[in-house]
């Protein structure tokens, strides 16, 4: 099976081992789930990921977080916003608000991949990748 959408593939293992209680998700690497695993990081959504390699074959592991007790999910929502079939851009004065700014959009730049926070920062905009909640 070939992968149409590998961003949506990711957020969906994500999601999947979140809903699960795992306490940590591989996912095939590359440059852009990298720079998505990043951004999860700094926004405190995952505890660290790292990267393995296997050969040639290049895995990110995603350890996930939990509040107090593994009942507690910091991820509670995680959607992919721009797909191949219909992508979604989104100018620097109208780069979208997740959840009022409780939650992250995931923004792919000029400036590489940032977050939604970032990109109003840089005043800049782009592909709206996901959300995160």
């Amino acid at each position: 099976m070939t992968m149409s959408d590998p961003i949506a593939d990711m957020l969906t293992r994500v999601r999947n081992a979140n809903v699960a209680k795992h306490d940590s998700v591989d996912v095939p690497a590359s440059t852009i789930k990298t720079a998505i695993a990043d951004i999860l990081q700094k926004e405190g959504y995952v505890k660290s990921y790292e990267l393995i390699e296997d050969g040639h074959i290049k895995t990110i592991r995603i350890k996930l977080k939990y509040g107090r007790d593994k009942n507690e999910k910091i991820i509670t929502g995680i959607k992919r916003i721009s797909k191949p079939g219909l992508r979604v851009y989104a100018g620097k004065d109208e780069l979208p608000r997740v959840l009022g700014g409780l939650g992250t959009a995931i923004i792919s730049t000029n400036q590489g991949i940032i977050s939604d926070k970032e990109a109003r920062k840089l005043n800049v905009g782009g592909e709206v990748i996901a959300f995160v909640w």
